[in-house]
């Protein structure tokens, strides 16, 4: 009995190492990968400094009456002085764009405005075509439909000539509400739509949705600024998202999973969801490293977070358990505005709306931003911070270093922005001057979002931009840089899985595991056994075909070339390789003994 009670230890102990182990290279440290990271440079650190804004027109204003609310800093939520009565009026995009503030060396371009847009842009994204998909809003925040019968689209805006701006607008769908993220999957998109995730697709080529359905319910919508937002397509194959501080009760078949406030995953089938961590307070922000690092940024006081270990780890071994939320990783939660006329709820001074944490992914910016630097929307400050990632320990912490773009115009308000096909930087400027959700300021009323009423919540005005690098006459980059890969073939995807943008990776890796065939196999291997790495330590293409290959289910003992090269890349001189090559093999013993003998 004894004897057996030792063993039942001894194999406890093993499991919770080898889940340790992994845990450590998840984390992207082990003992062979710390002395590979190069030390954080000065550059780096530096923050960057914004071009002063030429002397222009002086902004026009009207008295609306006691309808502007003045909450002060107080310590209690929601304190409120006497109203404002002046407002400023809103500018034109050609005028407006003139009061934002970029570093030297980068000019913003306008892409689409309305008239062309119709209500207020809440997300968007691209296709394998480069299109840039919107999500718009009328019904946004008080006027939730948790079915059919919403005022709500998704538009497609195209750049036909090449020029940079968009001049084709294509209503894909229509009856939606509340739509706060868009993803592509299968030939058709995801949108998280009342509560709802649905999958919609066109199936005449016309560019208009005709199937629809529903894949799974549960998402809480009783704030309509608390749900779930940012769905990404991850290196493992998993739509992930974060969800805000609703508590929602997803259910897949006969299975409920609730959650509220944090990191979560879903299969594109909507077969199965797993909740991940949990953040402190209301999330919209996610950011995907080039290696699959997860990063984050909640609305209150916290731009920047770092998820090292999903809860999966712990709950694996008896008697572990995660910490109960996540905390930050920044220095400073501060915002720097260049104005003055800046309206917050509380945080006053921080950052109270942050939004997004997207990591700049391509190659098109100078070296120093790439793969460890990240940008997190203010609205409230009408700027976009700047964030440097540096590796500490098991970890990260991460520098704030103040804009990265920033405005004047007290209706500029950037709530989205994220790395383009063109590899620039493009947000969505929401440009509504009544930022604020909640609470209700005294003599207004609680609209059924949970946001207070108020006419000056803007329904007409929508912008999107680009933030280019280097001179506007040097090439529009406006049509996606030429690339389509919706008629790609094989070895056209596989090839693009080296590109040096992760938006055309995550595509072209996306299309290879729906298209479900292995005979890419032989490529793919010959993509995991390169050993080179680019200047910053990665080899981006043997991280996408070991994923690839783990998609098409090619890493098994029944495909040893495969499971052979996944084992060799255990010690692949790049970091980001060796880390996705632990979580790409097969659990067991064999599995446990190649990475210890990879250590």
């Amino acid at each position: 009995m004894q004897e057996i009670k030792r063993h039942h230890r001894r194999s406890i102990l093993a499991h919770a190492f080898v889940l340790f182990a992994l845990a450590l290279v998840y984390c992207n440290v082990s003992l062979a990968a710390a002395a590979d990271e190069p030390a954080p440079n000065a550059e780096l650190l530096t923050p960057l400094k914004l071009k002063k804004l030429p002397a222009d027109k002086p902004f026009k204003y009207a008295d609306v009456g006691a309808k502007i609310p003045n909450y002060i800093p107080s310590p209690k939520w929601g304190s409120q002085g006497q109203p404002h009565h002046t407002m400023q009026l809103p500018l034109p995009p050609e005028e407006s764009i003139k009061r934002i503030a970029v570093p030297e060396g980068f000019h913003v371009e306008l892409f689409a405005a309305e008239p062309d847009l119709g209500g207020k842009p809440l997300c968007m994204g691209w296709d394998e075509r480069g299109r840039l998909w919107l999500a718009e809003s009328v019904d946004y925040p008080n006027e939730l439909h948790k079915s059919d019968g919403g005022r709500d689209r998704i538009r497609i805006c195209e750049d036909t000539d090449g020029d940079g701006r968009a001049d084709k607008f294509t209503i894909f769908a229509e009856d939606l509400s509340i739509p706060s993220s868009i993803a592509f999957t299968r030939g058709g998109i995801l949108v998280h739509s009342g509560g709802q995730t649905l999958f919609l697709k066109d199936t005449n080529g016309d560019d208009r949705a005709d199937e629809r359905r529903v894949l799974f319910t549960g998402w809480a919508m009783n704030d309509t600024h608390g749900g779930a937002s940012n769905m990404q397509y991850g290196l493992d194959n998993w739509m992930w998202g974060m969800q805000g501080y609703n508590k929602s009760s997803v259910r897949i078949g006969d299975k409920t999973t609730a959650f509220a406030q944090g990191f979560h995953r879903f299969r594109p089938d909507g077969s199965v969801i797993e909740f991940l961590r949990s953040t402190n307070n209301n999330t919209w922000g996610l950011g995907l490293s080039e290696e699959g690092l997860v990063f984050g940024s909640t609305a209150n006081g916290c731009p920047s977070v770092f998820m090292p270990i999903p809860n999966r780890y712990y709950e694996r071994v008896r008697g572990w358990t995660p910490s109960l939320t996540l905390d930050g990783i920044f220095d400073t939660d501060r915002i720097s505005p260049i104005t003055d006329k800046v309206r917050q709820v509380d945080h006053h001074g921080r950052y109270t709306a942050g939004a997004g944490h997207a990591l700049y992914t391509a190659r098109v910016y100078p070296e120093r931003f790439w793969n460890r630097t990240a940008f997190v929307c203010e609205p409230t400050g009408h700027l976009i911070g700047f964030f440097a990632l540096v590796d500490a320990g098991a970890g990260f912490r991460s520098a704030n270093l103040g804009d990265f773009l920033a405005s004047d115009d007290e209706w500029t308000a950037p709530t989205m922005a994220e790395v383009g096909p063109d590899g620039n930087v493009w947000f969505i400027d929401w440009y509504n001057y009544i930022v604020q959700h909640n609470p209700t300021p005294e003599g207004f009323r609680t609209g059924a979002g949970a946001a207070y009423e108020t006419d000056l919540r803007d329904k007409v005005h929508a912008r999107i931009y680009r933030v280019v690098y280097g001179k506007a006459s040097e090439k529009p980059n406006g049509k996606a840089a030429g690339k389509n890969l919706t008629n790609a073939s094989p070895e056209e995807l596989v090839a693009t899985l080296a590109d040096d943008n992760l938006f055309w990776r995550r595509h072209a890796q996306r299309l290879l595991v729906e298209r479900g065939k292995q005979d890419v196999v032989p490529q793919l291997v010959k993509l995991v056994a390169d050993k080179s790495t680019d200047a910053i330590g990665l080899n981006v293409g043997a991280i996408h075909a070991l994923w690839t290959l783990h998609g098409i289910g090619a890493i098994d003992e029944q495909h040893p070339e495969s499971l052979h090269a996944a084992v060799v890349a255990l010690k692949h001189p790049s970091a980001g390789v060796r880390r996705n090559a632990v979580q790409v093999l097969p659990p067991g013993s064999e599995t446990t003994t190649a990475i210890l003998n990879a250590r």
